[in-house]
């Protein structure tokens, strides 16, 4: 699966929200992990800190050991290739964090890998959470990159499974576009009710990277 710009943006401002609020976390679930792009900015932040990163396809689960092996991580990450909703995890986590499947009852591809990747017949956002809340420990957060024009729908799931969202950031292509992506902050804190929210673009009305966008990734892009 290709690198893309959402993910990147995703995973550095998950690392921000991490080390400004000092949490304390020991251990990482990385659901749909890919080619391990996530679990490697992580462990980039924060080299301590025990990832397990889970991945149906077999090819990008080959790929991402690949990529961590060749880290100087590689000792801190864990790369499973297996269905999340049948694997037994047998621990809670401090970090739950996941880039899900966005699709669901939309124009499919004829290559299967992507469809499993893309469409969540896999992995619905229901099911996720179920995953999140079995597994996340008590004072443990979790994070999400999702479709925002899944907003409302997504808001309602929360809720079915009495789960909070303490933040959300809205993300656009540029300061031109409308909101295309939403990241999320949650708990297992159903008492918690305020929300805060943010946006950022990715790029300026000149076609230029936001200074939000550098400030985040400069630390990742290797000319930024």
């Amino acid at each position: 699966m290709k690198v893309t710009t959402d993910a990147c943006l995703f995973g550095a401002w998950v690392a921000e929200e991490i080390n400004n609020e000092e949490l304390k976390i020991n251990n990482c679930l990385d659901i749909g992990t890919g080619t391990g792009l996530l679990a490697l900015m992580f462990a980039q932040k924060n080299p301590e800190m025990k990832i397990d990163a889970i991945e149906i396809d077999k090819d990008a689960a080959e790929q991402a050991k690949i990529n961590a092996g060749s880290s100087p991580w590689k000792e801190h990450i864990n790369i499973i290739q297996a269905d999340v909703k049948g694997f037994s995890l047998e621990k809670e986590f401090d970090l739950i964090i996941s880039n899900p499947p966005f699709y669901e009852n939309e124009i499919r591809s004829a290559t299967n890998s992507k469809n499993v990747a893309h469409h969540s017949e896999n992995l619905t956002v229901k099911e996720l959470l179920l995953i999140i809340k079995n597994n996340l420990s008590k004072t443990g957060s979790f994070f999400l990159l999702l479709p925002y024009k899944r907003n409302e729908e997504i808001k309602k799931n929360f809720k079915d499974q009495e789960l909070s969202i303490s933040k959300i950031l809205f993300v656009r292509q540029s300061v031109k576009h409308d909101y295309f992506r939403i990241f999320i902050k949650g708990s297992l804190d159903a008492e918690e009710k305020e929300t805060g929210f943010d946006e950022l673009s990715i790029w300026d009305d000149k076609q230029q990277y936001t200074n939000e966008f550098v400030s985040l990734l400069e630390d990742y892009y290797l000319h930024l």
